[in-house]
């Protein structure tokens, strides 16, 4: 028996900043200020991750690249992992995250790659609520509501078969 199936979602786009709530709209200016901070000699790629948590305390993160190149970290992880070492009893609402190349700003919004994907899955699974994520770029902003919507199919502790205390 062959059964088909699907995957959509919808999300929401927004043209400026100002357009956005005024939380939001502040998660989007420290992602973008935390890019300003990566280290990116090799790519020039810098991209800036900002997560607010639920008391309103915003966590930045950085890209930090490395001439081993697999010893480098996204900033998604790393303000992620921020979040995890230094608040740890205060958990991740939304996560903004922006990329400025030597031209600026990028035009497009630039999603998580599939390893922030997968790290921020996790933090929604062991949180047990859904993070937002606030992707800016010049041309737009993307808001979608949670990681399971870029990451359908995931990989979690149930296919390890693991219990988690």
């Amino acid at each position: 028996m062959i059964r088909t199936n699907s995957v959509s979602f919808t999300f929401n786009e927004f043209d400026k900043p100002d357009d956005l709530n005024s939380d939001d709209r502040e998660l989007v200016f420290a992602a973008r200020d935390a890019a300003l901070n990566a280290y990116a000699p090799y790519s020039r790629f810098m991209v800036g991750a900002a997560v607010r948590l639920e008391s309103g305390v915003i966590v930045k993160g950085a890209n930090v690249e490395n001439a081993a190149f697999p010893s480098g970290i996204c900033a998604e992880r790393s303000a992620l992992s921020n979040s995890v070492s230094n608040h740890h009893d205060d958990k991740p609402v939304a996560i903004a995250i922006a990329a400025i190349t030597e031209d600026g700003l990028t035009d497009e919004p630039v999603p998580p790659c599939g390893n922030c994907r997968q790290v921020i899955s996790e933090e929604e699974l062991r949180n047990g609520r859904q993070i937002r994520i606030i992707l800016s770029g010049k041309k737009k902003i993307q808001v979608i509501e949670s990681c399971s919507h870029l990451l359908p199919l995931q990989f979690t502790k149930n296919n390890l078969n693991v219990k988690l205390h």
